[in-house]
């Protein structure tokens, strides 16, 4: 079981489980413990949106996972993102003997790191569980396609990725280029969208995957929301997800 030498006002309950807040070389983190582990130190990494919508995460905090986050949201996926998710997980699989391998979660934006660390990481990856995606960052948030993008938001990830607006039409490491590794490493996919999606389109980000990973054999499962927008994330009742989760993960353990 995860545990730290905190400050009392670091540590709090977070819907009836234990919560520790710390920081890595300068960078929030939470871990929150179950009451009791599963077998094999399994856990839930979210990418964005930490105690919003957090459904599957109480789910899996009752399945024995603990659930573990990493604020990286303003660096969109990028090399400075992907370092900071290297040294999460290294922390919490060398010092705390998490499983090596965890089921990553990806709300909007949080897709573009979940992906892209899955991609350069599909040894230490189960599987992925993302809801309204962001696939592609010209969609969102660069607005270069049927969305409205976010000049602010796109300002950020050019500069988190280094790239001018001419050099990021052209980048080829957005989720959607970047599949061929999980698709050779079995990796399954669950996308749930709102099919009225008015920011991030569901045309250019998951269905775009969707269709790519497809034609490499890869495994994705959608579960759409008729007309449903942007938000609310996930679902009120997240029993299709943690199905999802438990199948492709937890089992695999139980029988190692």
């Amino acid at each position: 079981m995860f545990s730290i030498n905190q400050p009392d006002n670091a540590v709090e309950e977070w819907h009836g489980y234990r919560l520790y807040n710390f920081s890595l070389k300068g960078t929030a983190c939470k871990v929150v413990c179950p009451h009791r582990e599963a077998e094999g130190t399994p856990w839930l990494w979210r990418a964005r949106f930490f105690d919003e919508w957090p459904y599957i995460d109480l789910a899996m905090l009752e399945a024995g996972c603990h659930v573990a986050y990493t604020d990286v949201a303003n660096l969109f996926g990028s090399s400075k993102a992907l370092v900071k998710f290297d040294l999460f997980y290294n922390y919490l699989v060398k010092k705390h003997a998490f499983n090596p391998k965890v089921a990553l979660v990806g709300y909007s934006r949080g897709g573009l790191t979940v992906y892209n660390w899955a991609a350069r990481n599909p040894d230490k990856t189960a599987c992925i569980y993302a809801d309204n995606p962001v696939c592609d960052f010209k969609s969102w948030p660069g607005g270069k396609g049927n969305g409205p993008g976010c000049k602010q938001s796109w300002k950020e990830c050019l500069e988190a990725y280094g790239l001018n607006e001419a050099e990021a039409i052209e980048f080829k490491g957005n989720p959607i280029d970047n599949l061929r590794p999980l698709a050779k490493a079995n990796i399954p996919l669950l996308h749930i969208v709102g099919d009225s999606d008015e920011a991030v389109p569901v045309s250019e980000n998951t269905n775009t995957l969707a269709n790519r990973y497809s034609k490499l054999g890869g495994y994705i499962e959608i579960i759409h929301k008729p007309g449903e927008k942007h938000q609310p994330h996930s679902l009120k009742n997240p029993t299709p997800i943690a199905e999802f989760i438990k199948l492709h993960y937890l089992e695999g353990l139980k029988s190692c």
